[in-house]
């Protein structure tokens, strides 16, 4: 039978996807149409069921609305599976469905955006890869047209629910824009122009934040578009006029420079069935094998007037998508660099073949070994190297079009590109990528003034610290007891480094070759051998020093943040020594500080959310907002928490980098187990405790230099006792908190905003960060911020909703162990907590359950009082109130049964879970009988003392629970024993 989904040759043999589906319609067509079955399938039925109902959608377009409402009427796990059936067809069978086929996949497609159908994502993103670049066929161009027409009559939905599925849209219809631009005369390509220009700068006009997620390839694709008036208006603010884009982390296009383009991005341009083909050459083809493989592969997917353009993204997936094993690379396989290098071959236009060198070289331009991967640098410096001596020309004219893109990319920012061009070639050789540059610089082959540009590149590039700018030695480390006492200067002051690097920047620092450095410390320079004391002038030496310090970084990004410290720590002494003249932290001093170090490539208190997904970068060791962090801490100056809050009403999110800071730290420090033994220094080590080792050095520093005598030698690492530890950790909260309360005064003076609302947004913003295990963050929160944090709503909620039910766990365990309070001891804090949890998602309020039954059955809180305001409330329905009337019974039984909590247990009104009375004696008779019915018995003699004294509990007369009595008659009766007196007193006032 013929197959009305595809188009299948005779010779080919049948796909299994389209056989599943169509023998699913077959068996079940009579049960798709109404009236429909009302019986609940079985996990194999609702397979096919779904099959079935997804095949009539696409081969059955008049009854397509019917299958749908027959979809939602069965739907059991938010259309999940047919989504993935959805994918599944878009991934195999795309370029053989017939027409009426893709039409119908795009209206239905349309239907389950509106429902929200998890994966939606998924299926927009597979869509988006079948658009073919370069293709001008009728079928490409309309379902170019589809998809831009979808996102944006599906704007609002897809920004609120799936935002990344818009930026994938941005990422595609720029690079799509590219070739529509070229070709002015086909009316069809000038109405999905217009289409896609117009998605296009919504997205960047109205939503840059999302933009920024892109990365450096962003502006890659921008620059393609620059001569289209839309575009070249975008990319002079970009430049020119950031602000215009209302987003607070867009300071300067440098940060796009500097953040990595995700994989991701590079597969929506290379389609299914095209990345098939690579990863079989690149992973199963031996070198000189390949030939016949490239042939049909450029058959296939190259051949046509614009097809060309693919080129550019082949080159960017292979560098950036496709990064092969060990086993791969050490094997005969042909390696990404000759495939490359035939692909360039191909090119036969220049502005193809400028823009394939482009993509090669890009990540070169901002390369980051913190931030960006080897592997995408690897391809193009093994393309130079293994084309010589054979293609000494090619290798020649890449080596010539790398310098002219350092000299001419962006004039603006050529330091960041000089610098991370350079530090692309040292981590080539340092990881062992090539053994040497020699094989570059001495190729008699290529032209004298090649090579000496490289080598003038390479030796300007190279990040080491002036001989004659090293600071005074101080090699031994020291410090008095951690409690951060005032230390005064007592020695004879020296020269200090300040005045000497003011000095030298003066004379000349700035007219040496510059280059961004990498912002890494250099191993070679310990940041400990920083020199401060008071000099007579030192206020205007520290403005000079600011003034100097953006050609410091230039020259040495260590040594940017050596003058950083500098300028810090003398900011505290001239306030040991009563000069606490504001212009010290003028804003003007504030901003320069800022500017430099972003204009160097290196952004201050960049948010943790941006950091989120890159594991190996560490912005709180060795950079400077580290630097200016731990200062802060050690000193608690009010200067520096000055410049702090200026930077926090600049939008920098200065709280969030502190608390995440102090809890790294006390994470480590617990992890250490520092207990004042001769094991301690051994403990803190770099790799194990990188934090922690990074602050007791900078603390050493502190000292020293405050102290002003670096002869002195104070207590080391190995004397340090548990106390001292845990003032050092208790300092770094107290700081966090000193900044917050000053937040509060200063920066939210118009809003009523508690401390533990800003700590609450703060906290939201640490548990997005990846070095920092949430049950770890939220711990140190209650421990060191308890009085801001103990029985929080939001803070509570936020703990609840981001760690996972193996880290709650532990957390009960700590809290049973009486380590930490969540919920401290006020009954009434805790009773309007769990009124207002009774609004949370159910998996919410189970996981708070666990903790308050943790808690509160080894606190002193009167588990009765709670009790009493839940059950007397008012608040309680049948639904909402389920999962906390459960979680009581199970607190009731993990208490003892007081006289108190039984009084309560048996007072409780009859209209509301009338069972829960009956249930919680059933529990107590199980577990301590005895005690039970001791206070059973005492819960009596009160009521006989209140019959029989008219004045004893005359407030309000006790009226039992009717469930209690049965439970108890029933109860007694099955134990033949006689109570008669005691359900008589019970009687008497029920």
């Amino acid at each position: 039978m013929a197959s009305k989904l595809i188009r299948i040759a005779s010779y080919e043999a049948q796909n299994q996807l389209e056989l599943s589906l169509r023998q699913a319609f077959d068996l079940l067509q009579p049960k798709l149409r109404p009236p429909f079955s009302l019986a609940i399938p079985n996990p194999q039925e609702y397979t096919q069921l779904n099959q079935a109902i997804l095949y009539g959608v696409l081969i059955e377009p008049h009854f397509a609305k019917s299958h749908i409402k027959h979809l939602h009427a069965i739907v059991i796990d938010g259309y999940k599976l047919f989504l993935s059936l959805l994918v599944g067809i878009v991934n195999e069978l795309y370029g053989k469905l017939v027409d009426s086929v893709k039409e119908q996949l795009i209206w239905v497609t349309k239907e389950i955006i509106d429902v929200s159908a998890i994966g939606i994502d998924s299926l927009l993103v597979c869509l988006l890869r079948q658009i073919v670049g370069g293709d001008f066929s009728d079928g490409n161009l309309w379902l170019c047209f589809e998809l831009v027409s979808l996102c944006l009559s599906k704007w609002d939905c897809l920004l609120e629910e799936k935002p990344v599925v818009l930026t994938s849209a941005l990422y595609t219809f720029l690079r799509l824009l590219a070739d529509h631009c070229r070709v002015l005369s086909n009316p069809k390509v000038e109405m999905l122009r217009r289409l896609e220009i117009e998605f296009c700068v919504k997205m960047l006009r109205d939503q840059f934040h999302l933009c920024l997620k892109i990365g450096r390839d962003l502006v890659r694709l921008l620059q393609d578009l620059f001569h289209v008036p839309e575009f070249k208006s975008i990319w002079k603010d970009l430049v020119l006029n950031p602000s215009v884009f209302r987003t607070a982390e867009y300071l300067d296009v440098s940060q796009l420079y500097c953040t990595r383009t995700s994989s991701r991005y590079f597969l929506l341009r290379i389609t299914p069935e095209m990345e098939i083909q690579l990863r079989f050459l690149l992973t199963h083809v031996m070198l000189g094998s390949q030939k016949r493989y490239q042939i049909w592969f450029e058959k296939k997917f190259l051949l046509g007037p614009e097809r060309e353009s693919l080129i550019v993204d082949i080159v960017r997936f292979i560098c950036c998508a496709h990064h092969p094993s060990n086993e791969t690379l050490q094997s005969n396989i042909i390696p990404r660099w000759a495939v490359i290098g035939w692909l360039l071959t191909c090119c036969k236009k220049k502005y193809i073949e400028a823009n394939g060198r482009l993509a090669l070289f890009y990540d070169w331009l901002f390369f980051n070994e913190k931030v960006d991967n080897i592997m995408n640098i690897e391809p193009a410096i093994l393309l130079m190297v293994c084309s010589l001596p054979k293609y000494i020309n090619f290798t020649h004219s890449l080596l010539e079009f790398l310098l002219l893109l350092v000299d001419n990319y962006d004039l603006d920012c050529k330091n960041v590109i000089v610098g991370g061009v350079s530090s692309a070639f040292k981590a080539l050789v340092q990881k062992g990528v090539v053994h040497s540059l020699d094989v570059l610089i001495h190729c008699d082959a290529l032209s004298p003034p090649i090579r000496e540009r490289l080598q003038n590149l390479l030796l300007n590039g190279q990040c080491k610290v002036p001989e004659d700018l090293l600071p005074i030695d101080i090699r031994s480390h020291s410090t008095p007891a951690l409690s951060l006492p005032d230390v005064l200067c007592t020695g004879n002051p020296t020269t200090s480094t300040i005045e000497q690097l003011t000095c030298e920047a003066e004379a000349g620092l700035s007219t040496r070759p510059v280059v961004a450095s990498v912002p890494v410390l250099d191993d070679s320079v310990n940041t400990s051998t920083l020199q401060v004391v008071a000099v007579d002038n030192e206020v205007d030496a520290i403005e000079r020093l600011v003034e100097n310090i953006g050609e410091i970084i230039k020259e040495s990004y260590t040594r940017g943040l050596q003058t950083l410290e500098v300028i810090l720590l003398s900011i505290v002494n001239q306030c040991n020594h009563g000069q606490t003249s504001y212009s010290i932290c003028s804003q003007n001093l504030v901003s320069t500080i800022a500017k430099e170090f972003e204009s160097n490539g290196y952004q201050l208190f960049t948010s943790l959310g941006s950091l989120a997904d890159i594991v190996e970068c560490d912005d709180e060791i060795g950079s400077a907002t580290a630097t200016i962090t731990r200062t802060f801490i050690f000193s608690q100056n009010e200067r520096i928490q000055e410049m702090l809050l200026h930077w926090a009403r600049n939008g920098f999110p200065v709280g969030a980098r502190l608390l995440s800071y102090a809890s790294r730290v006390a994470n480590e420090v617990y992890a250490a187990g520092c207990s004042g033994n001769s094991d301690a220094e051994a403990k803190v080590s770099v790799s194990r405790m990188p934090l922690l080792a990074y602050h007791l050095d900078g603390y050493f520093t502190f000292l020293n230099k405050r102290h002003g005598d670096s002869s002195k030698t104070f207590v080391s690492v190995s004397e340090m006792d548990e106390k001292v530890i845990a003032n050092l950790v208790n300092s770094a909260f107290t700081a966090y908190k000193h900044f917050l309360l000053s937040s509060r005064a200063i920066l939210h003076k118009e809003a009523d905003t508690s401390p533990s609302k800003l700590l609450f947004s703060d906290l939201k913003d640490c548990s997005d960060w990846k070095r920092i295990r949430t049950k770890n963050l939220f711990r140190n929160i209650f421990c060191h911020l308890s009085d801001l944090s103990l029985c929080e709503e939001d803070i509570i909620r936020l703990l609840v909703e981001k760690m996972d039910y193996a880290d709650l766990t532990e957390m009960q365990f700590e809290v049973g162990m009486k380590k930490l309070s969540l919920f401290g001891d006020n009954p009434k804090l805790v009773f309007h907590l769990i009124k207002n949890s009774l609004n949370w998602n159910p998996v919410e309020q189970h996981k708070l359950w666990g903790l308050i039954g943790a808690e509160l059955s080894v606190s002193k809180v009167q588990v009765e009082k709670i009790i009493v305001e839940f059950f007397g409330s008012g608040v309680i329905d049948g639904n909402l109130s389920a999962i906390a009337v459960g979680g009581f019974l199970t607190l009731c039984s993990c208490c003892a049964p007081t006289p108190d909590l039984v009084s309560t247990i048996m007072s409780l009104p009859n209209n509301f879970f009338e069972d829960f009375t009956a249930a919680a004696l059933a529990t107590w008779a199980a577990s301590n009988a005895s005690m039970l019915f001791d206070s059973l018995t005492k819960f009596a003699e009160k009521l006989k003392r209140k019959n029989t004294c008219p004045n004893f509990l005359n407030s309000t007369e006790i009226e039992i629970n009717q469930s209690a009595i049965f439970w108890l008659l029933k109860y007694f009766n099955a134990e033949g024993m006689n109570v008669s007196d005691m359900l008589s007193n019970f009687n008497s006032n029920g």
